[in-house]
C-alpha cells in the first residue's frame, strides 16, 4: 500500500504545478558548434501545456489515492 502514497503524494504535486503554472517548463541544452576547444551550447526553454482540469483531476485521484493507501495501511 506504501506505493499507493507515493503515486498519489506524485499526482498531487503534478496536479498543484499544473493547476498554478498551467504546465510544466524545462530547459534541454543542444550543443551548437563543436570547434576544438570551444564549445556552444543552445539552452532550449521548452513547455507541457496543461489544462487546469486535467490538474484538478490529477490532484483529485492523487487524494484518494493517499485515502486508499492509508486506509489499507491500517487495517495491517
Amino acid at each position: 500500500m506504501k506505493s499507493l502514497i507515493i503515486i498519489g503524494i506524485i499526482l498531487i504535486i503534478v496536479g498543484a504545478i499544473g493547476l498554478i503554472y498551467g504546465g510544466i517548463t524545462y530547459t534541454t541544452n543542444k550543443d551548437a558548434i563543436d570547434f576544438g576547444g570551444i564549445e556552444f551550447q543552445i539552452n532550449e526553454r521548452e513547455r507541457i501545456d496543461m489544462p487546469p482540469i486535467l490538474g484538478g483531476i490529477a490532484m483529485a485521484v492523487g487524494v484518494g489515492l493517499v485515502f486508499i493507501g492509508r486506509k489499507g495501511k491500517s487495517r495491517e
